[in-house]
Protein backbone atom coordinates (compact mmCIF):
# COMPACT_ATOMS: atom_id res chain seq x y z
CA UNK A 1 0.00 0.00 0.00
CA UNK A 2 2.91 2.34 -0.54
CA UNK A 3 1.54 4.30 -3.47
CA UNK A 4 -1.23 7.00 -3.21
CA UNK A 5 -4.25 5.81 -5.75
CA UNK A 6 -7.18 7.44 -3.03
CA UNK A 7 -8.34 10.99 -4.60
CA UNK A 8 -7.52 14.10 -2.01
CA UNK A 9 -10.11 13.68 0.42
CA UNK A 10 -12.49 16.41 1.89
CA UNK A 11 -11.44 15.97 5.73
CA UNK A 12 -13.57 16.83 9.23
CA UNK A 13 -11.56 17.11 12.21
CA UNK A 14 -14.25 16.01 15.02
CA UNK A 15 -12.88 17.77 18.96
CA UNK A 16 -15.40 17.36 21.92
CA UNK A 17 -15.21 19.80 24.33
CA UNK A 18 -16.41 19.76 27.83
CA UNK A 19 -15.49 23.05 29.88
CA UNK A 20 -12.48 24.11 27.32
CA UNK A 21 -12.91 28.20 27.60
CA UNK A 22 -9.36 28.28 28.44
CA UNK A 23 -7.75 26.07 25.95
CA UNK A 24 -10.17 26.39 23.20
CA UNK A 25 -8.30 29.83 21.71
CA UNK A 26 -4.94 27.31 21.45
CA UNK A 27 -6.62 24.60 20.36
CA UNK A 28 -8.53 26.41 17.32
CA UNK A 29 -5.28 28.48 16.02
CA UNK A 30 -3.20 25.07 16.28
CA UNK A 31 -5.95 23.25 13.96
CA UNK A 32 -6.41 25.70 12.08
CA UNK A 33 -3.01 26.32 11.00
CA UNK A 34 -2.32 22.56 10.40
CA UNK A 35 -5.49 22.55 8.36
CA UNK A 36 -4.43 25.63 6.56
CA UNK A 37 -1.15 23.80 5.99
CA UNK A 38 -2.32 20.76 5.03
CA UNK A 39 -5.21 22.43 2.39
CA UNK A 40 -1.87 24.34 0.99
CA UNK A 41 -0.03 21.02 0.45
CA UNK A 42 -2.44 19.51 -1.42
CA UNK A 43 -3.20 16.94 1.22
CA UNK A 44 -7.00 17.92 1.52
CA UNK A 45 -9.43 19.64 -0.14
CA UNK A 46 -10.25 23.58 0.35
CA UNK A 47 -13.97 22.78 1.79
CA UNK A 48 -11.99 20.62 4.95
CA UNK A 49 -13.19 21.62 8.09
CA UNK A 50 -12.90 21.75 12.05
CA UNK A 51 -16.19 20.90 13.84
CA UNK A 52 -16.43 21.69 17.87
CA UNK A 53 -19.01 19.63 19.57
CA UNK A 54 -19.84 21.50 23.18
CA UNK A 55 -20.87 18.35 25.35
CA UNK A 56 -23.24 20.48 27.58
CA UNK A 57 -20.39 22.92 28.67
CA UNK A 58 -21.32 25.37 32.08
CA UNK A 59 -18.61 27.81 31.27
CA UNK A 60 -17.93 29.84 27.47
CA UNK A 61 -17.07 26.96 25.42
CA UNK A 62 -20.11 27.26 23.38
CA UNK A 63 -20.12 31.39 22.61
CA UNK A 64 -16.34 30.75 21.83
CA UNK A 65 -17.27 28.24 19.43
CA UNK A 66 -19.99 30.44 18.11
CA UNK A 67 -17.46 33.19 17.56
CA UNK A 68 -15.01 30.71 15.72
CA UNK A 69 -17.69 29.77 13.16
CA UNK A 70 -18.72 33.24 12.29
CA UNK A 71 -14.98 34.11 11.88
CA UNK A 72 -13.91 31.57 9.78
CA UNK A 73 -15.61 29.18 7.05
CA UNK A 74 -13.91 26.38 7.91
CA UNK A 75 -14.97 26.00 11.69
CA UNK A 76 -18.65 24.24 12.63
CA UNK A 77 -20.36 23.90 15.49
CA UNK A 78 -22.41 21.54 17.25
CA UNK A 79 -24.28 21.79 20.61
CA UNK A 80 -25.60 19.20 22.77
CA UNK A 81 -28.55 19.82 24.66
CA UNK A 82 -26.79 18.16 28.11
CA UNK A 83 -23.48 16.80 29.17
CA UNK A 84 -23.94 13.28 27.92
CA UNK A 85 -20.16 11.92 28.21
CA UNK A 86 -17.11 12.14 26.11
CA UNK A 87 -17.70 9.13 23.93
CA UNK A 88 -21.36 9.96 23.65
CA UNK A 89 -19.95 13.94 22.37
CA UNK A 90 -17.91 12.26 20.19
CA UNK A 91 -20.11 10.11 18.63
CA UNK A 92 -23.09 12.99 17.82
CA UNK A 93 -19.91 14.55 16.38
CA UNK A 94 -19.06 11.62 13.80
CA UNK A 95 -22.85 11.00 13.16
CA UNK A 96 -23.27 14.76 12.14
CA UNK A 97 -20.95 14.91 9.09
CA UNK A 98 -20.42 11.55 8.48
CA UNK A 99 -22.43 11.79 5.14
CA UNK A 100 -19.85 15.06 4.12
CA UNK A 101 -16.38 14.10 4.25
CA UNK A 102 -14.01 11.52 2.80
CA UNK A 103 -12.26 10.89 6.33
CA UNK A 104 -12.71 11.79 9.65
CA UNK A 105 -10.02 12.44 12.54
CA UNK A 106 -11.16 12.77 16.07
CA UNK A 107 -9.03 14.35 18.79
CA UNK A 108 -9.66 16.03 22.36
CA UNK A 109 -9.38 20.01 22.57
CA UNK A 110 -6.40 19.88 24.97
CA UNK A 111 -3.91 18.57 22.44
CA UNK A 112 -2.04 16.66 23.78
CA UNK A 113 -1.92 14.67 21.25
CA UNK A 114 0.50 15.38 18.05
CA UNK A 115 -1.54 17.19 15.40
CA UNK A 116 1.22 16.86 13.50
CA UNK A 117 0.75 13.56 13.02
CA UNK A 118 -2.81 14.21 11.43
CA UNK A 119 -0.97 14.51 8.23
CA UNK A 120 0.94 11.12 7.76
CA UNK A 121 -2.55 9.70 8.87
CA UNK A 122 -4.33 11.66 5.69
CA UNK A 123 -1.21 10.07 3.88
CA UNK A 124 -1.61 6.52 4.94
CA UNK A 125 -5.63 7.02 4.58
CA UNK A 126 -4.57 7.99 0.71
CA UNK A 127 -2.57 4.63 0.55
CA UNK A 128 -5.64 2.61 1.17
CA UNK A 129 -5.68 2.31 4.99
CA UNK A 130 -9.50 2.95 6.61
CA UNK A 131 -8.45 2.92 9.75
CA UNK A 132 -5.45 5.19 11.31
CA UNK A 133 -4.99 4.76 15.02
CA UNK A 134 -2.57 7.66 16.54
CA UNK A 135 -0.43 5.39 19.09
CA UNK A 136 2.00 6.83 21.56
CA UNK A 137 5.52 6.57 21.42
CA UNK A 138 5.76 6.77 25.37
CA UNK A 139 4.37 8.03 28.25
CA UNK A 140 6.97 10.12 29.58
CA UNK A 141 4.50 12.80 30.14
CA UNK A 142 2.71 11.19 32.90
CA UNK A 143 2.89 10.51 36.37
CA UNK A 144 4.16 7.58 37.88
CA UNK A 145 0.69 7.13 39.10
CA UNK A 146 -1.08 6.77 35.21
CA UNK A 147 1.88 4.81 33.41
CA UNK A 148 1.24 2.49 35.70
CA UNK A 149 -2.23 2.36 35.84
CA UNK A 150 -2.71 2.87 32.08
CA UNK A 151 -0.54 0.10 31.86
CA UNK A 152 -2.18 -2.07 34.14
CA UNK A 153 -5.24 -1.46 31.84
CA UNK A 154 -3.92 -2.81 28.67
CA UNK A 155 -2.81 -5.81 30.39
CA UNK A 156 -6.50 -6.18 31.98
CA UNK A 157 -8.10 -5.61 29.27
CA UNK A 158 -6.07 -8.26 27.05
CA UNK A 159 -6.35 -10.41 29.60
CA UNK A 160 -9.68 -10.71 28.80
CA UNK A 161 -9.97 -11.24 25.43
CA UNK A 162 -11.26 -7.45 24.37
CA UNK A 163 -9.13 -6.34 21.19
CA UNK A 164 -7.95 -2.61 21.54
CA UNK A 165 -4.63 -0.92 20.23
CA UNK A 166 -2.24 -0.33 23.16
CA UNK A 167 -1.48 3.10 24.12
CA UNK A 168 -4.41 3.95 22.32
CA UNK A 169 -7.13 6.61 23.08
CA UNK A 170 -9.44 8.64 20.70
CA UNK A 171 -6.84 10.01 18.59
CA UNK A 172 -7.80 8.42 14.95
CA UNK A 173 -8.91 8.98 11.07
CA UNK A 174 -11.57 6.75 9.85
CA UNK A 175 -12.23 6.76 5.94
CA UNK A 176 -16.34 7.51 5.64
CA UNK A 177 -16.90 3.75 4.97
CA UNK A 178 -15.05 3.11 8.23
CA UNK A 179 -17.68 5.76 9.55
CA UNK A 180 -20.37 4.17 8.48
CA UNK A 181 -19.54 0.52 9.86
CA UNK A 182 -18.76 1.76 13.52
CA UNK A 183 -22.27 4.00 13.67
CA UNK A 184 -24.00 0.52 12.84
CA UNK A 185 -23.39 -0.41 16.50
CA UNK A 186 -26.90 0.67 18.24
CA UNK A 187 -25.65 0.02 21.79
CA UNK A 188 -25.33 2.78 24.52
CA UNK A 189 -22.82 1.54 26.54
CA UNK A 190 -20.07 2.65 24.27
CA UNK A 191 -16.84 2.71 23.98
CA UNK A 192 -15.58 3.66 20.84
CA UNK A 193 -11.60 2.62 21.30
CA UNK A 194 -12.96 -1.34 21.57
CA UNK A 195 -15.92 -1.14 18.75
CA UNK A 196 -13.19 0.33 15.57
CA UNK A 197 -11.14 -2.66 15.68
CA UNK A 198 -14.00 -4.83 15.27
CA UNK A 199 -15.21 -2.91 11.99
CA UNK A 200 -12.01 -4.33 10.43
CA UNK A 201 -10.99 -2.84 7.42
CA UNK A 202 -7.43 -1.99 6.78
CA UNK A 203 -5.53 -0.37 9.33
CA UNK A 204 -2.60 0.90 10.53
CA UNK A 205 -0.84 3.16 13.28
CA UNK A 206 0.95 6.19 13.37
CA UNK A 207 2.94 6.63 16.33
CA UNK A 208 3.83 10.53 17.73
CA UNK A 209 4.82 12.27 21.16
CA UNK A 210 2.02 13.28 23.92
CA UNK A 211 2.28 16.34 25.37
CA UNK A 212 2.12 17.94 28.58
CA UNK A 213 -1.89 19.93 28.81
CA UNK A 214 -1.22 23.39 27.81
CA UNK A 215 -4.07 24.66 30.00
CA UNK A 216 -7.55 23.75 31.90
CA UNK A 217 -7.90 20.23 33.48
CA UNK A 218 -7.60 17.00 32.66
CA UNK A 219 -11.11 15.56 31.90
CA UNK A 220 -10.28 12.25 32.51
CA UNK A 221 -9.59 12.14 36.67
CA UNK A 222 -9.66 8.63 38.28
CA UNK A 223 -13.37 8.40 38.84
CA UNK A 224 -13.92 8.75 34.93
CA UNK A 225 -10.99 6.75 33.83
CA UNK A 226 -12.12 3.67 35.97
CA UNK A 227 -15.96 4.37 34.86
CA UNK A 228 -14.24 3.99 31.39
CA UNK A 229 -12.32 0.81 32.10
CA UNK A 230 -16.04 0.20 33.63
CA UNK A 231 -17.71 0.64 30.57
CA UNK A 232 -15.58 -0.99 28.26
CA UNK A 233 -15.27 -4.23 30.02
CA UNK A 234 -19.45 -4.25 30.49
CA UNK A 235 -19.65 -3.66 26.89
CA UNK A 236 -17.43 -5.63 25.21
CA UNK A 237 -16.32 -9.32 26.98
CA UNK A 238 -18.76 -11.42 29.15
CA UNK A 239 -15.28 -12.79 30.96
CA UNK A 240 -16.46 -11.74 34.42
CA UNK A 241 -19.34 -13.80 34.91
CA UNK A 242 -17.45 -16.42 33.22
CA UNK A 243 -14.90 -15.74 35.93
CA UNK A 244 -18.05 -16.26 38.55
CA UNK A 245 -18.97 -19.40 37.26
CA UNK A 246 -15.22 -20.87 37.44
CA UNK A 247 -15.10 -19.44 41.00
CA UNK A 248 -18.34 -20.74 41.76
CA UNK A 249 -16.99 -24.45 40.95
CA UNK A 250 -13.60 -23.91 42.21
CA UNK A 251 -15.30 -23.42 45.54
CA UNK A 252 -17.98 -26.83 44.79
CA UNK A 253 -14.56 -28.39 44.26
CA UNK A 254 -12.91 -27.13 47.87
CA UNK A 255 -16.12 -28.11 49.56
CA UNK A 256 -16.51 -31.40 48.66
CA UNK A 257 -12.95 -32.14 49.70
CA UNK A 258 -13.79 -30.26 52.41
CA UNK A 259 -16.64 -32.04 53.70
CA UNK A 260 -14.83 -35.28 53.09
CA UNK A 261 -12.00 -34.54 55.36
CA UNK A 262 -14.57 -33.43 58.35
CA UNK A 263 -16.49 -36.97 58.04
CA UNK A 264 -12.75 -38.35 58.27
CA UNK A 265 -11.86 -36.17 61.24
CA UNK A 266 -15.71 -37.21 62.89
CA UNK A 267 -15.20 -40.78 62.64
CA UNK A 268 -11.57 -40.76 63.90
CA UNK A 269 -12.58 -38.61 66.92
CA UNK A 270 -9.90 -35.99 66.00
CA UNK A 271 -12.95 -32.95 65.61
CA UNK A 272 -11.57 -29.86 66.97
CA UNK A 273 -14.16 -27.36 68.79
CA UNK A 274 -14.37 -23.99 67.79
CA UNK A 275 -16.09 -21.30 65.46
CA UNK A 276 -12.98 -19.22 64.02
CA UNK A 277 -12.99 -21.03 61.05
CA UNK A 278 -17.25 -21.30 60.47
CA UNK A 279 -16.99 -17.34 61.05
CA UNK A 280 -13.79 -16.85 58.36
CA UNK A 281 -15.89 -19.55 55.85
CA UNK A 282 -19.16 -17.22 56.32
CA UNK A 283 -17.47 -14.16 55.83
CA UNK A 284 -15.39 -15.34 52.55
CA UNK A 285 -18.62 -16.79 51.22
CA UNK A 286 -20.81 -13.94 51.44
CA UNK A 287 -18.22 -11.20 50.42
CA UNK A 288 -17.68 -14.02 46.96
CA UNK A 289 -21.50 -13.83 47.35
CA UNK A 290 -21.78 -10.06 46.95
CA UNK A 291 -19.00 -9.54 44.42
CA UNK A 292 -21.14 -11.88 42.31
CA UNK A 293 -24.34 -10.19 42.87
CA UNK A 294 -22.52 -6.78 42.11
CA UNK A 295 -20.79 -7.57 39.02
CA UNK A 296 -23.88 -9.70 37.87
CA UNK A 297 -26.17 -6.87 38.47
CA UNK A 298 -23.85 -4.34 36.48
CA UNK A 299 -24.89 -6.31 33.24
CA UNK A 300 -28.33 -6.30 34.55
CA UNK A 301 -28.28 -2.73 34.43
CA UNK A 302 -26.45 -2.57 31.37
CA UNK A 303 -29.45 -4.75 29.91
CA UNK A 304 -32.42 -2.57 31.37
CA UNK A 305 -30.61 0.51 29.73
CA UNK A 306 -30.23 -1.05 26.15
CA UNK A 307 -33.92 -2.16 26.17
CA UNK A 308 -34.88 1.35 27.08
CA UNK A 309 -33.60 2.30 23.85
CA UNK A 310 -33.03 6.09 24.85
CA UNK A 311 -31.52 8.62 22.66
CA UNK A 312 -27.62 8.71 23.51
CA UNK A 313 -28.14 12.73 23.39
CA UNK A 314 -30.06 15.56 21.39
CA UNK A 315 -28.13 18.08 19.63
CA UNK A 316 -29.76 21.60 20.82
CA UNK A 317 -27.38 23.43 18.02
CA UNK A 318 -25.89 23.24 14.75
CA UNK A 319 -24.12 25.95 13.23
CA UNK A 320 -21.83 26.97 10.09
CA UNK A 321 -20.56 29.48 8.07
CA UNK A 322 -22.53 29.60 5.09
CA UNK A 323 -19.96 31.17 3.25
CA UNK A 324 -18.48 27.71 3.38
CA UNK A 325 -20.95 25.83 1.07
Amino acid sequence: MSALFRSVPKLAIVVPCYNEEEIFPYCLRELTVILADMMKDGLIQAESFILFVDDGSKDATWKLIQKAVSDSSCVQGLKLSRNEGHQSALLAGLSSICKMVDAVVSIDADLQDDINAIRSMVKAYRSGYDVVYGVRENRQADTWFKRTSALSFYRFMSKMGIEQVHNHADFRLLSQRALEALLLYPEHNVYIRGLVPMVGFASTEVFYVRHARTAGESKYPLRKMLALALEGITSLTVFPLRFISALGACICIFAFFAIIYVFFMKFSGNTVHGWSSIVLAIFFMGGVQMLSLGIIGEYIGKIYLETKKRPRYHVESFIRNESHD
